[in-house]
């Protein structure tokens, strides 16, 4: 069965019908051309666009000369509530003293150190889901957002998700999640920045949200001062000095790289398992094979990762099916010849894993859901040439080692107790802060050996 995607715009349409559409649904808006297309071009009164899809131009935008195309201002004007002026929006110097302090805090162990609290949380979920797995539909996008920031908390707190504050955060980020559009209109029309207008409910929920963030990165303070502080996420991105200037991170600082690590963990977690249990409930000749993997390799030893291959080539088809951000923007810096076109200063240039990913002329049955891909010369080459789930280059997601082992290992964790069948309502696939379902993704579970 192939796997739901929105209705692509057919032909031609109005700028404004454009917009409208845009702002409502993002995939649906674009055109069904840009399976197929290299570049596509888009001109408005407020926007030139570049759509890429060519892997040399990829290759170009992200690794080569990723400093002469920044994050596009456009796009982050509607993150700037939550995330303030962080690496996830910066550009430039700011960006670049700011992911010099986050490679460091990541680096050395912190994977494996990371694990146990990664153990813990999937057997939380296995257990949280038990009284719900007698074959009644549930919204399994709760339940996959609930461990997501369980491991979320876990690792950069050492706290769980059980905890007051981590709870309260957890409902402020649903609550923004509903609130926040993926494009500001404003910022979309490059209006100036007093003139984007945010509704209430996303500015409120921001300001809970960085509020609460705000006294876990105190009491975290007062404990590294004291010498009592774990030595987490939190910990280490707090106290990190940037080897160039020998700063750390202010109290601003750290609330919105914290505010930006719940998003880039949190929210992508939770839609990539969500999705990926959908295609097990679709496809269950491969449910019975990760039970049979996790039988034999699933521990709480670290080393056993390694060996949860079928689960991380599931996951992977998920991401490269579904990918949580389906789509970024860049800016060119100065003008630039793009496959022959002329790309103005200014002109947006629009990444788009969610059309590379299915892209007719690279990928073998595109739209397919098929884990053993991965092992074919086309999937190898694919992986290396057109598949960004994380981004790739300098800019690449930070925490892409943490997605890689935290999802196979939720996912080997629940096949190895449970079965999951489709509900009655297909899944339509949708674009917010992530790629989520238009109404929930209703799934029926069952304890193995009793059916559905």
């Amino acid at each position: 069965m192939i796997p739901p995607k929105p209705a692509s715009r057919q032909g031609r349409a109005s700028v404004w019908r454009f917009i409208r559409d845009f702002r409502r649904d993002i995939l649906s808006a674009q055109s069904d051309k840009l399976y197929r297309a290299w570049m596509a071009e888009f001109r408005g009164p407020f926007i030139h666009s570049f759509t890429c899809n060519d892997p040399q131009l990829i290759d170009l935008i992200l690794k080569r000369r990723p400093m002469d195309f920044p994050k596009s201002p456009r796009m982050a004007a509607g993150l700037e509530p939550l995330l303030g002026n962080s690496s996830f929006i910066s550009n430039g110097a700011t960006w670049l003293r700011q992911r010099r302090i986050i490679d460091l805090a990541f680096e050395g162990g912190r994977l494996r150190e990371a694990y146990p609290q990664m153990w813990a949380a999937s057997e939380a979920i296995v257990a949280r889901l038990d009284p719900l797995a007698d074959g009644r539909e549930i919204d399994i996008e709760p339940q996959t957002s609930h461990v997501a920031a369980d491991v979320i908390f876990r690792t950069l707190f050492s706290i769980p998700i059980e905890d007051d504050a981590a709870m309260q955060v957890f409902q402020a980020f649903r609550d923004h999640q509903d609130a926040q559009p993926m494009v500001n209109l404003g910022g979309l029309m490059a209006l100036p920045k007093w003139l984007r207008i945010h509704s209430a409910r996303t500015k409120e929920s921001a300001r809970r949200i960085r509020g609460l963030i705000h006294d876990l990165v105190a009491r975290r303070a007062e404990e590294i001062a004291d010498g009592t502080a774990p030595a987490d996420l939190a910990t280490k991105i707090m106290t990190t000095p940037d080897p160039v200037t020998n700063t750390t991170f202010d109290d601003r600082e750290t609330i919105d790289e914290i505010a930006t690590f719940f998003l880039a963990g949190h929210e992508t977690g939770a839609s990539a398992l969500a999705w990926a249990l959908y295609l097990l409930a679709e496809n269950p000749e491969w449910q019975d094979r990760l039970a049979h993997e996790a039988n034999q390799h699933l521990s709480p030893n670290f080393v056993s990762v390694k060996n949860l291959k079928l689960a991380r080539a599931v996951f992977r088809e998920s991401l490269r099916l579904y990918p949580p951000v389906a789509m970024t923007v860049r800016e060119c810096r100065h003008t630039e010849t793009l496959r022959d076109r002329k790309a103005p200063k200014g002109a947006q240039l629009v990444l788009s894993p969610w059309h590379l990913h299915r892209h007719q002329r690279l990928w073998q049955n595109p739209d397919g859901f098929d884990p053993s891909r991965w092992n074919t010369e086309n999937g190898k080459t694919c992986m290396r040439d057109a598949f960004i789930p994380f981004s790739t280059g300098a800019r690449a997601c930070p925490g892409a080692g943490f997605a890689m082992i935290e999802g196979p290992l939720i996912l080997a964790a629940l096949m190895q107790r449970y079965r999951v069948a489709a509900g009655s309502r297909r899944a339509v696939p949708i674009m917010r802060l992530t790629l989520r379902g238009k109404n929930g993704i209703w799934l029926r579970l069952s304890k193995r050996g009793m059916g559905i």
